[in-house]
């Protein structure tokens, strides 16, 4: 198997990294960060300008039909430079527009960048479990009204349109009678209250009050998209996750060749060293299972897909944490000031491992696949 970037996307990455060292540094992000909107509608206008919003959307929508593959690259570069533009909510949401099939006319507006979107698939009680759902749909046709609550929903007060997954039948905990709705950000019966995050992003609590929506797919039939949907936004979660591991990293080991006591750099310490030898170990792993991942995602077995992103974002999830405590450890208390940016890394693969299912709930899933407990 060829590992090896091809030009076109080592040139996205090259684009995007020569962006963010140039035009979003740390202290330009720590200043979009605290500013009201949290977000900068000119990092997002130049995103579009590098064609990072046209990427995912198919061809014939005015993409360039990017493969999982292609988002590797891209998310990478996000996640080393800390980017909290709404990118990748907006990208899961196109993704699953493509999969539910007839809303070309918003995949052209996300394609050039006139359309941001977010995924209301959390609820308060349910933890990871996205098929524990109480917010109920009701009408027939295309044409639906929600009610109830969505939590912890990325980016969901800079979105134009959300993605809500939500019951038209069964019960709490069924797969069966889930449908995915499609709602505009300024329908009535919408109430929407943003926070922002420890890592500097932002997310909201929505709740719907009998809000007009129009249903995506079939319905009832919804189980299907909303997994295969989240489990793209996972393999491009762990992509992310070893952009900001590779900063960590580096930064680390900057740190342990600069920093002296008893005259001499701490990275000369024998224990030290063996600390940044077991990150590196980590970081190839996670590495080496986000790019299984990003290559299978779109498998037409959905078996090996479930197995393979659920193996990647338990792996990358154990390597976020290890590497990130150890980065912070290893820099004493500056590593958890505010002042310094591998702070910065650790909060946002903190909060990348809780989103989208945490290693425990991927573990689970992956140990509960067919097969598994008879080849144990």
């Amino acid at each position: 198997m060829d590992f090896d970037f091809k030009e076109e996307q080592q040139q996205f990455a090259d684009a995007l990294r020569r962006w963010i060292d140039k035009d979003y540094s740390f202290e330009a992000r720590r200043k979009i960060v605290h500013s009201g909107a949290g977000v900068s509608e000119q990092a997002w206008q130049t995103l579009v300008d590098l064609g990072m919003t046209a990427l995912p959307v198919p061809e014939a929508q005015g993409g360039f039909n990017g493969s999982a593959v292609d988002m590797l690259v891209v998310m990478q570069e996000l996640g080393r430079g800390l980017v909290v533009e709404p990118y990748f909510a907006t990208v899961l949401g196109a993704h699953f527009l493509a999969l539910a099939g007839g809303q070309e006319e918003l995949l052209e507006k996300v394609a050039a960048g006139g359309l941001k979107l977010a995924c209301a698939l959390n609820e308060p009680h349910a933890r990871h479990a996205l098929n524990d759902i109480v917010v109920r749909a009701t009408g027939s046709g295309k044409d639906f009204a929600l009610s109830g609550m969505k939590s912890a929903v990325i980016h969901g007060a800079q979105a134009g349109a959300l993605i809500v997954s939500a019951r038209t039948g069964g019960d709490q905990h069924d797969t069966d009678g889930i449908s995915l709705f499609l709602v505009d950000a300024d329908t009535s019966g919408l109430v929407i209250k943003d926070c922002r995050t420890l890592d500097g992003q932002r997310v909201a609590s929505i709740t719907f009050d009998h809000a007009p929506a129009t249903l995506l797919g079939s319905e009832g039939q919804g189980w299907p998209l909303l997994e295969a949907g989240a489990d793209y936004g996972a393999t491009l979660l762990c992509a992310e996750a070893v952009g900001a591991m590779d900063a960590l990293f580096a930064a680390t080991l900057e740190y342990l060749k600069t920093r002296k006591q008893f005259g001499t750099p701490i990275g000369s310490f024998q224990a030290l060293q063996h600390r940044m030898a077991d990150m590196f170990i980590h970081l190839e792993q996670a590495r080496s299972m986000a790019m299984l991942a990003a290559a299978k995602v779109a498998s037409p077995d959905a078996e090996e897909r479930r197995r393979v992103v659920s193996a990647a974002k338990a792996r990358v999830g154990q390597a976020a944490t290890f590497i990130g405590q150890q980065a912070v450890q290893l820099h004493g208390g500056m590593g958890v000031t505010d002042e310094l940016a591998a702070a910065h890394h650790f909060k946002r693969l903190t909060m990348i491992g809780l989103t989208l299912g945490d290693a425990q709930h991927h573990l689970e899933r992956f140990a509960a696949q067919p097969g598994f407990r008879e080849a144990a």
